[in-house]
């Protein structure tokens, strides 16, 4: 069990060290708090929903605030163009809540219509390189849906959606400096994304000055976006979005470019909301909660089942950390770690889908439960951990373009909340007059028509963004919220925040321990390794077989993921949070 709790204080000079040892072990320091806490990639977007918890307003009224900030602030990665997932801890019946909102194929698009519009020898008969920022890449956008489906769900209704809203409103109209890291997503991804659908001598939207993206400190403004934020604050996500201009923006911008959405995709049936329950294994006494398919959180939760087993079996020690921030004394960790999200992966990679729509399809649909069957996946484990045996369908990319944040209010609500675009800018299409990119979250499709997976009208793709709670075991009480965000590197982001946590880390020793990345999730697949682990464990993974690539840094850490954790103590309610130094983002209590 973590006992961050119970770790060392400081003393005065006068005690010499001699009494307590004194330790540091982390770029920053957590952060304590008793009552609210907002932990995010942009101060001001932690900022915004902190005062949304000052004036009374509950974990997921924050949330949405918060959101909407991101929106603004890092648009880069997220935005109205895009999804949400998010899970909702209820301290009233400590019941952890999913809500899903991500979008589903037009009516109008299918694998004949891709093969014809992108022929190829790749998988299924498609050209991937062309088609996974093409206009047909845009599945429907469900992030103005979700918003509101989540306020109505479990918002405090202390404040409208308007007034939610607002905030973000008023920082896009009225202007913001962005931050140092996001400036380079940002600059990037107008020259890559963006400025592909200009015409020359076209103002280009999302910069500074109609064609450069912002430098750090650099002051833009967003009109258009406060428009939008506005229109569906006052009149929400059907009149206010859907119906009303910002829709038909979208489906005209598709059609401009080639694409088959209708308005008829924009239905409320299609950008409806589902709100299932969370799936969860157990490592150490804590329960780790993810959405269930067609999201990648089970690939985490079937790692770290298997991780456990190895532990369990007497495969593998238990982790024992290096001092500071160097990750993991023993490569053994690290090449079970390796192993079991692998593991997950091949899983994952098999079988998440669109599990309602594929039933009705009589595809070979393999259920959570069957997938985290602990018997079932202790005896791969073992099995491949000895033999590495572990295989993986799809070629997933490292990317770190998503947002997520985690919220804590003063009744021990909690929200773990995602919202993002998929691969930076998602297409880099910007609606007339929206002020956002539209995503392109069909490129999460398999491309062969017999796979569970298959890109189909009206299904939803394997998505990557996962939202993650964490209980205790024993009682359901609260034990905290986090995320990983970074495309592929989400699970494997979950799988190393757990057992760190688990195995006594604080939060934002979790955060700055050193990563790994699997590029594409195979067993020979590389594996990027961050700067700061030691060389000897770096030399025994190479024998052991790993085909790595050490020692990554500087903006090479993006594919690394963003992190944020709040963990709650369940004695004090003494609230410790971490945030992520790989991005511009902090988090903020009270």
């Amino acid at each position: 069990m973590a006992d961050w709790h119970n770790s060392s204080v400081g003393t005065s000079s006068s005690q010499e060290d001699e009494d307590v040892e004194i330790s540091f072990k982390s770029r920053r320091s957590p952060l304590y708090c008793r009552n609210g806490c907002v932990a995010s990639s942009q101060p001001l977007a932690s900022s915004i929903g902190l005062q949304i918890l000052l004036k009374g307003g509950n974990a997921a009224d924050a949330a949405i605030a918060c959101s909407a900030a991101l929106a603004v602030t890092e648009p880069c990665s997220t935005g109205l163009g895009g999804d949400m997932f998010a899970l909702y801890y209820d301290a009233k019946d400590s019941k952890v809540k999913g809500t899903n909102g991500s979008g589903r194929c037009p009516g109008g698009l299918t694998l004949d219509v891709l093969r014809r519009k992108y022929p190829g020898d790749g998988a299924g008969g498609v050209n991937l390189d062309q088609f996974i920022k093409s206009v047909d890449a845009v599945t429907v956008p469900c992030a103005a849906a979700g918003w509101e489906a989540f306020y109505k769900r479990h918002g405090s209704k202390t404040m409208t959606f308007a007034e939610l809203l607002e905030p973000a409103a008023k920082l896009a109209e009225e202007g913001f400096p962005v931050a140092p890291l996001t400036c380079k997503n940002w600059s990037d991804g107008v020259e890559s994304d963006i400025k592909k659908w200009i015409k020359p001598n076209e103002k280009v939207p999302l910069t500074v000055d109609g064609v450069n993206g912002p430098k750090p400190g650099q002051i833009i403004q967003n009109p258009e976006l406060a428009r939008v934020l506005r229109s569906l604050g006052a009149h929400g996500a059907r009149k206010g979005f859907y119906e009303s201009f910002p829709g038909q923006a979208i489906v005209n911008a598709i059609q401009k470019h080639g694409g088959v959405m209708t308005m008829d995709d924009l239905s409320e049936e299609l950008t409806a909301c589902t709100f299932p329950d969370s799936i969860s294994v157990e490592y150490k006494g804590l329960k780790v909660h993810q959405i269930p398919p067609n999201g990648q959180g089970i690939a985490g939760l079937i790692a770290l089942s298997g991780f456990e087993a190895l532990e369990n079996s007497g495969a593998i020690p238990k982790p024992e950390r290096e001092s500071g921030i160097g990750g993991w004394k023993v490569a053994q960790t690290y090449h079970a770690l390796l192993e079991m999200m692998r593991l997950g992966f091949a899983d994952a990679r098999s079988y998440v889908c669109d599990e309602d729509f594929c039933t009705k399809e009589g595809h070979d649909i393999k259920t959570a439960d069957w997938l985290l069957d602990k018997d079932r996946i202790e005896s791969r484990a073992i099995r491949i951990f000895n033999k590495n045996e572990a295989i993986i369908q799809g070629v997933p990319d490292p990317t770190s373009c998503t947002v997520s944040f985690q919220v804590i209010d003063k009744d021990g609500n909690a929200v773990s909340f995602v919202n993002s675009n998929f691969m930076g800018f998602g297409t880099g299409i910007v609606p007339d007059g929206c002020g956002f990119t539209l995503q392109n979250r069909g490129f999460g499709f398999s491309m062969n028509d017999k796979h569970p997976n298959a890109l189909m009208p009206y299904k939803r793709p394997y998505h990557t963004i996962i939202p993650a709670m964490i209980t205790h075991a024993d009682t359901d009480e609260l034990y905290a919220t986090i995320s990983n965000m970074g495309g592929f590197m989400q699970p494997q982001g979950h799988l190393q925040l757990v057992v760190a946590l688990a195995n006594g880390m604080d939060p934002q020793e979790a955060i700055d321990q050193p990563r790994f990345c699997i590029n594409d999730g195979t067993h020979n697949g590389n594996a990027w390794i961050e700067d700061g682990i030691k060389r000897e464990i770096i030399d025994e993974l190479y024998k052991k077989g790993h085909n790595i690539s050490p020692g990554k840094k500087g903006y090479s850490r993006f594919a690394f993921g963003k992190a944020q954790i709040i963990v709650r103590d369940r004695k004090t309610g003494v609230l410790c949070a971490g945030s992520e130094g790989r991005s511009d983002g902090c988090a903020m209590g009270y």
